[in-house]
């Protein structure tokens, strides 16, 4: 089964309707069996971004509550192969919630990663490997 591993920006656009992805990211996340999965560093991103916007923050944490959203992945665990991408992709760069979605597609070769981040075009997996993402058409 194809697991969905959805980054900040989907998320952000699903809860914000003034979003200019708001459409592509509820029209796709529609066609996606819940839970799709994530990293608590993609969380803290969607809060932050999302502070501004009366009951953002919360709409976050209730998508985790309510199991639509799931994360499970430890940072802790996977320190070593996370400070390895990280320092591989240095000159993009990449942050820490794109180098826990990208070990997370390696640690599940069926996964797609949702995202907004042109950069994950550019991060390879796996020796090489581009990793396979849901983007939306121009």
């Amino acid at each position: 089964m194809t697991r969905v591993l959805v980054d900040t920006g989907p998320l952000v656009a699903l809860l914000n309707r003034r979003d200019r992805h708001h459409a592509w990211a509820r029209r796709v996340l529609d066609t996606i069996e819940p839970p799709v999965f994530t990293c608590d560093p993609v969380v803290s991103e969607a809060c932050f971004l999302l502070q501004g916007f009366d009951g953002g923050q919360d709409a976050v944490l209730e998508l985790l509550a309510r199991g639509v959203v799931r994360s499970d992945f430890s940072v802790a665990v996977e320190a070593k192969a996370l400070r390895t991408l990280m320092q591989k992709f240095r000159d993009v760069p990449m942050s820490l919630a794109d180098a826990c979605l990208v070990r997370m597609s390696e640690l599940d070769r069926d996964s797609l990663v949702l995202t907004l981040d042109s950069d994950f075009r550019v991060y390879r997996r796996n020796r090489g490997q581009a990793v396979p993402i849901i983007f939306p058409d121009k």
